[in-house]
């Protein structure tokens, strides 16, 4: 299937301080990238495409339908900038493929009366387990 291409007017980028480790520079510098993908009103995505997409962001995805990737990986705005969009193209990727039907299979004969002796044998050692009756009395 053909990659598909996002207009940047689709994306918005925000830049906020990330948190964590990273001594003066992470209190002073607003590196982290939250990227907003509005996946439910997008032009370039085909209805099925849109429908897997939501599905597979998850939690990602907020009540209006936007996908929110925040990126905090890296010291600098561009290369966070380049890992969100990275992140968003690989999950647009994962949705554009379609997913396997499944064929419907059956158990072999074999494997039916390996499983039933196998129940059988389990219930022999449990019959075991029980208090022995005592007839004689």
């Amino acid at each position: 299937m053909a990659p598909i291409d996002i207009p940047p007017d689709e994306i918005s980028f925000e830049f906020v301080r990330a948190s964590g480790p990273g001594g003066q520079n992470v209190n002073k510098v607003a590196t982290a990238v939250q990227l907003r993908f509005d996946a439910l009103h997008s032009r370039v995505l085909s209805p099925e495409v849109r429908e897997r997409l939501l599905r597979l962001a998850g939690r990602r995805v907020n009540a209006a339908g936007e996908i929110l990737i925040e990126a905090r990986r890296y010291r600098t705005q561009q290369r966070n900038r380049e890992d969100a969009l990275a992140r968003l193209a690989e999950l647009i990727e994962k949705a554009s493929v379609p997913p396997k039907a499944r064929r419907r299979s059956r158990p072999s004969a074999a494997s039916r009366l390996q499983r039933l002796e196998k129940k059988k044998r389990r219930a022999d050692i449990k019959k075991l387990r029980s208090r022995v009756k005592d007839d004689e009395g």
